[in-house]
């Protein structure tokens, strides 16, 4: 028989207390998704790596994947709306945070965000999402904050399939493409899942099911976070993000999906009620009120310092799309002009407007077709950067190919090309 303190007494009150940290999470828990609330606070709009499945807009009402919001928010705006809310919404369990970039690429935000709700609200639950590239930088402040639920998003354990699943990887100031960027990305994604399930942190693993990339690899994946503690794993089909890199990849079929749970529930527990909610949902799972309390004044977050100094002497030209002026809120395809905008540090001035024909008339390819497309790409060939809504990707590989960067963005003309600058500094 066991004597009190022993090893199965401690695994015992381990267990419920894991048990009590998920009854009240709707993600974690099936039995919680339908009778718990759940809200994200989109304090994290940067990200350190380029998944080639993801394209982050704001003010995208109509869609509902990650990466989507409606306004990004100052830590104290969003003590503000969470106040707001859970004044408002029943049974407000959780708060996340899940960009709609990575909630440890904006830690400041994020930290400050936690530490302010949780000054008034010790037992409202805590989790945040991430890729886990900046994990073992930051996973004991995550557990000194009394963040109990952790999120990452795993999708290989080797470079080489990895290195088709991201575009690019920006760590410590240093930017990396390929297999190189990739290799550290795992490395660091599983240092800190082992940092914080050794200290009793729930993690959940997010598997993007990509065909003919990644499915064959994901058993594997499965049975290494088994190995490291993880508690649930939550693969998901690909959504088809317009603009992304796998815009015109189709979208993983559930059937396929449910059979890979199947086989990987032999493991690890599974996620199925999993609504790949957006980076500011509100609610039940599956009823998202976000809308409901949509802050229209809710300013930008400034640029962190770091990136503010990098950015104070670079000057730079961006041509944006917009319908009348004031909002990023036309496709580049169908622009007519362009507003072209000069960046010098904090300085930002209209110089002139572009007459061009539309990049995109509905019509097959054709030499006439690839000449009028060229002539719109030479009328802008001295920007930096299209500040757009949205952007096709091979339009987007055309500008490439003369030097000018995509930017995709839903919001004033102002915030964006402070976003724009951000981006390529």
């Amino acid at each position: 028989m066991d004597c009190p303190g022993s090893t199965s007494d401690t695994k015992m009150q381990m267990a419920a207390a894991l048990l009590e940290k998920n009854q009240k999470h709707p993600c974690y828990s099936f039995d919680a998704h339908q009778k718990f609330a759940r809200m994200h606070l989109p304090v994290a709009p940067y990200c350190n790596i380029s998944c080639n499945y993801c394209n982050r807009k704001f003010d995208c009402v109509n869609e509902s994947r990650p990466g989507v919001t409606s306004e990004i928010l100052t830590p104290q705006a969003a003590k503000k709306k969470y106040d707001r809310v859970s004044a408002t919404v029943e049974k407000l369990s959780v708060v996340g945070i899940a960009g709609p970039g990575d909630a440890l690429a904006d830690w400041e935000n994020t930290r400050e965000t936690i530490r302010l709700i949780r000054e008034e609200n010790p037992q409202i639950v805590f989790c945040l999402s991430t890729n886990g590239l900046l994990l073992p930088e930051y996973a004991q402040e995550i557990v000194e904050l009394g963040v109990t639920h952790v999120t990452v998003t795993v999708n290989c354990l080797d470079p080489v399939i990895g290195a088709k699943v991201y575009k690019h990887i920006n760590y410590k100031g240093q930017h990396y493409e390929g297999e190189a960027g990739v290799k550290i990305l795992i490395e660091n994604q599983l240092t800190g899942i082992q940092k914080l399930t050794s200290q009793g942190i729930v993690v959940k693993i997010n598997i993007v099911m990509l065909k003919g990339i990644n499915d064959l690899h994901i058993p594997e994946v499965v049975k290494k976070m088994k190995e490291l503690g993880v508690y649930i794993t939550n693969i998901m089909p690909l959504i088809p993000a317009p603009g992304s890199v796998f815009e015109s990849f189709p979208q993983t079929t559930m059937k396929d999906v449910n059979e890979m749970r199947n086989s990987c529930e032999l493991d690890v527990m599974q996620m199925r009620h999993c609504k790949q909610c957006r980076a500011d949902a509100i609610g039940l799972l599956g009823a998202d009120r976000s809308q409901e309390f949509r802050d229209n004044e809710s300013p930008l977050t400034p640029l962190p310092a770091s990136v503010e100094q990098g950015v104070q002497e670079k000057k730079m030209k961006v041509a944006v799309t917009s319908k009348q002026g004031k909002l990023v809120n036309l496709h580049f395809g169908h622009a007519t002009e362009f507003l072209i905008y000069e960046i010098a540090g904090t300085g930002i001035s209209l110089t002139e407007t572009r007459q061009v024909d539309k990049y995109c008339l509905g019509m097959d390819d054709c030499e006439e077709e690839q000449l009028r497309r060229e002539a719109l790409i030479d009328t802008i060939a001295d920007c930096d950067a299209v500040l757009t809504m949205r952007i096709g990707y091979h339009a987007q590989q055309k500008l490439l190919e003369r030097g000018i960067v995509s930017v995709e963005y839903c919001d004033t003309v102002e915030q964006g090309l402070l976003f724009a600058q951000q981006q390529l500094s």
